[in-house]
């Protein structure tokens, strides 16, 4: 129910939001703070890289106001967005239809497909093709996208969902679940700082995913301004310069 009003308040009350950040001089921006390449914050010194970061930075200079990350979540990212806990939301975020319907999406600026991450001594995952079969526990975190893809693709697996990411980790690295599914940044993640982990890659195109900055819906100006700032960082080469910084060029949206 509350979800329900903020949605039908939001555009009333948001009207105006250029003018809202200009007036408080701050632009606040929602993150998710364990998105490795996109918007991490590192444990051990609290500092915030990734291409969304650099994205954020970009923006606010080009608005002369100050940053403010917030941090969210993929599960409760309408409640902060529609919530007005941020201006908008910038960690590559998925494009799915149950989202369209309840905030207002950017143009894409990179694609990802979806990824497998099993353990080196697991032996019932050797390729993609193991991974829909009778027996295989699959695990994904609540309210990623692909808690929705693999809810409608899988067949004859289990799919298990969990909390956090840090809880589909440990579910496969404790040998309850056999694969856990990622995109291309959070795989990069993993590859690059754990010994245990073996990816497992589609052997074509399984489900490639639009990623995009969200908003409130009812603002038109707004979300002109933002979209116009886009354009700017692909066409000037911006976008690319950062995706490359944070490992991410095979993914940019051209």
């Amino acid at each position: 129910m509350l979800l329900a009003l903020l949605s039908l308040a939001a555009p009333a009350a948001l009207a105006d939001r250029l003018l809202a950040i200009e007036a408080a001089r701050q632009l606040r921006v929602c993150i998710w703070p364990d998105y490795y390449g996109i918007s991490f914050r590192n444990p051990k010194t609290q500092q915030l890289s990734g291409i969304d970061i650099d994205n954020a930075r970009a923006l606010a200079h080009e608005l002369k106001v100050d940053l403010r990350f917030v941090d969210s979540s993929f599960a409760t990212l309408v409640d902060d967005v529609l919530g007005d806990r941020c201006d908008l939301a910038m960690f590559a975020i998925g494009q799915t239809p149950a989202r369209a319907a309840k905030l207002r999406f950017t143009q894409p600026y990179l694609a990802s497909d979806i990824y497998g991450i099993t353990t080196r001594a697991n032996r019932r995952i050797q390729s993609w093709a193991d991974i829909d079969r009778p027996g295989t526990v699959v695990v994904v975190a609540r309210g990623t996208l692909h808690e929705t893809v693999m809810r409608d693709k899988l067949v004859a697996a289990e799919l298990r969902v969990v909390d956090t990411p840090h809880a589909r980790e440990q579910e496969v690295l404790s040998g309850r679940a056999d694969v856990f599914m990622t995109d291309y940044p959070y795989s990069r993640r993993l590859l690059g700082s754990t010994d245990w982990v073996r990816l497992v890659e589609p052997q074509a195109t399984y489900h490639i995913t639009p990623y995009a900055w969200v908003m409130a819906p009812g603002d038109d100006a707004f979300h002109a301004r933002i979209e116009a700032f886009l354009a700017g960082l692909k066409s000037d080469g911006r976008l690319l310069v950062h995706a490359r910084r944070h490992g991410l060029e095979p993914i940019v949206a051209r």
